[in-house]
């Protein structure tokens, strides 16, 4: 059977909920749309003011105006025509029901819970389509969604904004390294930087030798050496691949 099943009324701004219909059903499709509805309320910024998501036996269509989002669950075979009705008529009604400061100063959730005997007597009215009188704006409706049809969100856009979307690939590139051969005069430092470290570890190894042979040698000696030579290869560190690629 075709029926509007459950409706709420949240602030855009950070999804708190302002009033809802009551819902008895422990239908597991139903509440998985229901969840599906929550989610959405969290994140209505960032989708078109006016969208349906389709989940199993259940479509969630809201709209948004003036940071207000109006939500609501339906069977798959409801008319989108007065599913969209149905929720104009919660938004004039709650427009003129709570001006912009009260709804901007809500602090708790379900503040506005008095609106959902409002909903729940316009939920009666649009699961008895054969008694709406409101043929008039039904049909301005039906124009409007042929001109502006509704967003239709699919399950991957509700994982994108909650977070659950499988990780992609990072599209950044590092900059790219060239190596390019070194100049003259690099070269020329490269291969003296190496002479000397080559003479200090030469140093060192003979400041060793005399130190086993004479106990009063000062081992700071044998230090200075060898740090001498980490200095000078340390000089080299980049200008040696290079070289080699140059060769």
């Amino acid at each position: 059977m075709s029926s509007v099943v459950f409706s709420s009324v949240v602030r855009v701004e950070d999804g708190l909920p302002l009033s809802a219909s009551t819902d008895y059903e422990q239908d597991p499709e139903l509440q998985a749309a229901r969840r599906c509805l929550k989610g959405l309320s969290k994140k209505m910024g960032q989708f078109p003011d006016r969208c349906t998501l389709r989940t199993g036996p259940y479509h969630v269509n809201f709209t948004c105006a003036l940071g207000v989002a109006y939500l609501m669950v339906c069977t798959s075979s409801y008319p989108p025509v007065l599913a969209f009705c149905f929720l104009e008529e919660l938004q004039k009604e709650f427009i003129v029901s709570y001006d912009a400061r009260r709804v901007r100063s809500a602090v708790r959730p379900y503040c506005f819970i008095q609106f959902d005997t409002f909903i729940q007597k316009t939920k009666q009215r649009y699961n008895s389509p054969r008694s709406l009188s409101t043929r008039i704006n039904l049909a301005d409706m039906q124009t409007e969604i042929r001109l502006r049809p509704p967003y239709q969100l699919s399950p991957e856009d509700l994982q994108a904004v909650n977070g659950a979307a499988a990780p992609t690939a990072c599209k950044y590139k590092a900059p790219s390294q060239v190596l390019s051969p070194v100049s003259l005069s690099g070269v020329v430092s490269c291969v003296l930087s190496l002479l000397c470290g080559g003479l200090n570890l030469l140093r060192g190894v003979h400041a060793i030798e005399s130190i086993l042979q004479n106990d009063d040698e000062d081992f700071n000696y044998v230090i200075a050496f060898f740090l001498g030579t980490a200095a000078c290869l340390y000089q080299v560190r980049w200008p040696l691949p290079v070289l080699i690629v140059g060769l």
